[in-house]
């Protein structure tokens, strides 16, 4: 293990990103230590202690779990003035998002994960959970109101959710009923944007606790449409509602809790123009009805700890687009006219079942079952279908897992957890596709943690990692659509299977207290196989206008190298920094396309080489507190089908906040230098009748801008 490990950073070392990369640390931390005005002194006599997050997305929870994970704190949140994961995401490293929406909706881990989805059932490779209830696939209803903390978990996490993590986990926890704050919120920003919310949790009646959260989120957006003349055409309209209520008597706590996330935003955001102004006569919708509700029971089973999770979850989403992006009589002669709707449902209900020993010996170990059942339908309207098309997908998975920790050595304790899952599916559509699947994964992970010292520990993990295969049901579903002379070959593409990932991670963990130093470094090395590569295909109509069909292939195998740092400190007591670096080195070790095209050796799209955040936050006063932020990432392929690069970028963010008597308020800005960002792109059709279809690439622009203020008032009397 230590020879491979060795080896694969050697190799690292020496690639061209990893000198960039070098570069870039060196200059980040000299400005890092130049905002610093303590510079290297630390400063032992601070009351102040930095705070303790627990990664509770694990089987087994602990503060320093051996892995490598991001914790945004509901305090990181209010400092970007975040109101969906978007926000925020910058903060952690080796993570990316991708839009082709009104929201980044697909989250990328150490360059894995989806980019987007029309036709086709999404097989996730980053699981997403909110209070333990799977909604993976389904980023766009990831608000960030009253969430305690969103936890980041990178590399495989099978044994907690099977072959639907192989990159990682987003895990959202909501506050709970414990928090005792009532409070009224609102807010306002630029582009016409406005919040108000309201929370109420604590004490009922004896052993009853409860929490209702609700807040409603409005914007313009940031895209002007030239030729309807409005600013709202790509606008945000998003409600968030969630309440819990909590019975404790004894050993036994029940809990009960309701979600409901309403999103009704516009979906504007291509131009032929390349600008943020669009040209489009049917401006598409991007609306998203989330319901959700889980109840769980904990209690003592012979002096074990038994819990029981039952949870269901509906989604209902709307996406649509004007695919000419234009209006008619632009091009008279050249133009077409066309509309693309998907109307998805997916529908979920699971049951998982946990049995925990409590720490014997400093033994610790967890099994468990799962059982889930979740069907999806599709309706597809497209101009160039005859009839709306039609599908849906049955999926009943059972699953058992466990794990357990113990100790090896007086300082160094070893793990190993496992799950077995097997998936029947059924996929039917209005096409007469019939496809059954009856798949068999297993997933888990090894490793070694040696606690050299008081909170200080170095830890060695394998893990492997498993994503589906499945049905490319766009594909399938657009043959009717096609010239026929294309319509055998592209069937042959119908199928794709599953792939799989081998993960070695080495991680340095460290909290001096008597410094106020957290450290948490990682390196990692990945091996995937049989990679489910996303490939398209490009096939003139008889029109001039031509068909751009997504599909899946497992034409793939690539490796993924990289290091992940995150730090903070407080050099002296009133002064706070932070910094996180992420290195990757993520390549195609070897890649031919269905149209012939080798892509061996280019980078994953994705990827990019470095990111990193570097902020300080100094608390003037006990009643005022400055933050100031940059983020930055490297220059990245938007995808392994064309050329199109999200450009390097470099954004400041900063906030002002304070708190008198029972108002709390705070002056956020995002991107505060204006700096142009991209969040999607296409480059392998032409889509401008005026140029005559010429090849060129369209770029999605990300957020420009933004400013804002928010303000709070406690509803309870006297010190919180």
């Amino acid at each position: 293990m230590e020879h491979h490990v060795f080896t694969a950073l050697q190799h690292f070392s020496q690639s061209s990103s990893f000198r960039a990369s070098t570069l870039l640390f060196k200059r980040v931390a000299c400005w890092w230590l130049l905002i610093t005005p303590a510079g290297f002194v630390c400063a032992q006599e601070g009351r102040w202690v930095l705070e303790e997050v627990t990664v509770t997305a694990t089987l087994l929870d602990s503060v320093t779990a051996p892995i490598s994970a991001t914790v945004l704190t509901e305090q990181s949140q209010s400092r970007r003035g975040a109101a969906h994961l978007e926000d925020v995401i910058t903060l952690a490293p080796n993570v990316t998002a991708s839009s082709g929406a009104s929201r980044s909706r697909f989250f990328q881990i150490r360059g894995i994960g989806e980019r987007s989805q029309f036709v086709e059932p999404v097989n996730p490779s980053v699981g997403i959970l909110l209070d333990g209830i799977d909604l993976s696939g389904s980023g766009g209803a990831l608000t960030l109101f009253d969430v305690q903390q969103v936890e980041i978990l990178r590399g495989p996490q099978g044994t907690l959710m099977g072959a639907n993590a192989l990159a990682g986990v987003i895990a959202v926890q909501s506050n709970g009923t414990d928090s005792t704050s009532r409070d009224i919120a609102l807010g306002i920003e630029n582009k016409g944007g406005y919040r108000l919310g309201a929370r109420w949790g604590g004490h009922l009646a004896d052993g009853i606790k409860g929490r209702v959260a609700l807040q409603q989120y409005e914007s313009d957006g940031y895209v002007d449409n030239d030729y309807l003349r409005r600013s709202n055409t790509n606008s945000r309209e998003e409600l968030t509602a969630r309440g819990t209520l909590a019975w404790i008597s004894g050993a036994q706590t029940v809990e009960a809790a309701v979600y409901y996330t309403r999103v009704d935003n516009g979906y504007d955001a291509f131009s032929l123009d390349n600008t943020r102004a669009t040209l489009s006569d049917q401006p598409g919708e991007d609306d998203l009805t989330l319901k959700a509700g889980r109840l769980n029971w904990h209690s003592m089973l012979m002096g074990l700890d038994n819990t029981l999770q039952l949870s269901h979850a509906s989604t209902q989403t709307t996406y649509s687009y004007d695919e000419d992006w234009s209006y008619v009589g632009i091009a008279p002669g050249w133009e077409y006219s066309s509309y693309d709707e998907y109307l998805r449902d997916r529908s979920m209900n699971s049951l998982e079942w946990r049995l925990q020993a409590p720490e014997t010996d400093n033994t610790e170990w967890v099994i468990g079952a799962y059982l889930r059942d979740e069907s999806e339908d599709l309706s597809r309207r497209y101009t160039y279908l005859p009839e709306p098309f039609s599908s849906s997908l049955d999926t009943q998975t059972l699953a058992i897992f466990g794990q357990i920790s113990r100790p090896i050595h007086q300082q160094i304790f070893g793990f190993v957890g496992a799950r077995l899952e097997q998936r029947d599916s059924e996929y039917r559509d209005s096409a007469n596709v019939e496809k059954d699947f009856d798949h068999n994964y297993w997933t888990g992970r090894l490793g070694l943690v040696w606690h050299y010292q008081d909170n200080r520990q170095v830890y060695a993990t394998l893990s492997r990692g498993a994503r589906a295969g499945g049905a490319n049901a766009g594909l399938l579903a657009s043959i009717e659509a096609l010239p026929e002379q294309n319509q055998n070959s592209v069937s042959a593409l119908g199928v794709f299977d599953e792939e799989t990932l081998l993960s070695l991670e080495v991680g340095w963990q460290i909290d001096l207290s008597e410094y106020n130093v957290q450290s948490r470094l990682a390196l990692f090395t990945m091996d995937r196989n049989d990679q489910q590569a996303k490939g398209s295909l490009v096939i003139p109509r008889a029109d001039g206008s031509t068909a751009f069909i997504d599909y899946t292939d497992n034409a793939a195998a690539s490796e993924h190298r990289g290091v992940e740092w995150a730090l903070q400190w407080q050099p002296v007591e009133r002064l706070t920094t932070a910094f996180t670096l992420g290195l990757l080195d993520a390549q195609f070790d070897r890649y031919i396309t269905a149209t012939g095209a080798d892509l061996s050796g280019r980078d994953q799209p994705q990827a990019p080489d470095w990111q990193y955040s570097a902020g300080l936050t100094w608390r003037a006063t006990p009643l005022v507190s400055l933050q100031v932020e940059m983020a930055g990432s490297d220059a990245y392929f938007f995808s392994d089908r064309h050329d199109v690069r999200a450009t390097e970028t470099h954004q400041l963010n900063a906030s002002l906040s304070g708190r008198w008597d029972r108002w709390s308020w705070n002056l956020w800005g995002r991107n505060l230098t204006d700096e142009t960002t991209f969040v999607r792109a296409f480059g392998t059709f032409g889509n401008d009748p005026r140029k005559e279809y010429a090849l060129e690439p369209y770029r999605q622009y990300g957020e420009p801008r933004m400013v804002g203020l928010s303000l709070s008032y406690d509803l309870m009397e006297g010190p919180q």
